[in-house]
């Protein structure tokens, strides 16, 4: 039952996203899609997931994207609201992907997988976090990615810190 509050929530919330012309109601709609998200993956059993949509998304891009439309709307007092320009094109082609991926899911035999049906069910009725053994893996197979990854959002960090000063000589 939960899953389907969460799923109408965030498809309801993901719909006001796309139709309203206020940016700063798109924001806010923003914010409930991804923390129903997250409520979905914690549903899940997958509260690492969660916790880093709650994290980074939730806590880091969207108060970004907020604080962006907030600090830059208020042009002489007037609210900046976007223009749609595709308003038939838009929905026409987006409820025939709906329908024809609709299909495609109704039709397949998804439970015939055979991926599915050696999957090991023991995940659902454990009740410890899987930020363990994520942690363990890595740290143990996967340092090498990891670090490289970290390396590189450092480098990012290092040339976003450079090009947000004021003295810099071409």
């Amino acid at each position: 039952m939960l899953f389907y509050i969460f799923a109408a929530l965030a498809i309801l919330s993901g719909a006001y996203m796309v139709l309203t012309r206020n940016l700063l109601y798109a924001g806010f709609s923003l914010l409930v899609t991804l923390l129903s998200v997250a409520g979905i993956y914690v549903l899940l059993y997958a509260d690492f997931i969660a916790i880093t949509q709650l994290m980074v998304y939730v806590g880091g891009v969207l108060v970004l994207i907020l604080f962006g439309i907030m600090l830059s709307s208020r042009v002489h007092d007037k609210s900046v609201v976007s223009e749609n320009v595709n308003t038939v094109w838009g929905p026409t082609i987006s409820a025939l992907v709906l329908i024809g991926l609709s299909y495609i899911i109704l039709k397949s035999n998804i439970s015939a997988l055979p991926w599915l049906q050696t999957a090991d069910t023991t995940v659902l009725n454990q009740q410890k976090s899987t930020v363990q053994s994520i942690g363990i893996k890595l740290m143990t197979d996967f340092v090498v990615p990891f670090e490289v990854a970290s390396l590189l959002m450092l480098i990012a960090l290092i040339g976003a810190a450079y090009i947000a000063t004021d003295n810099q000589k071409v």
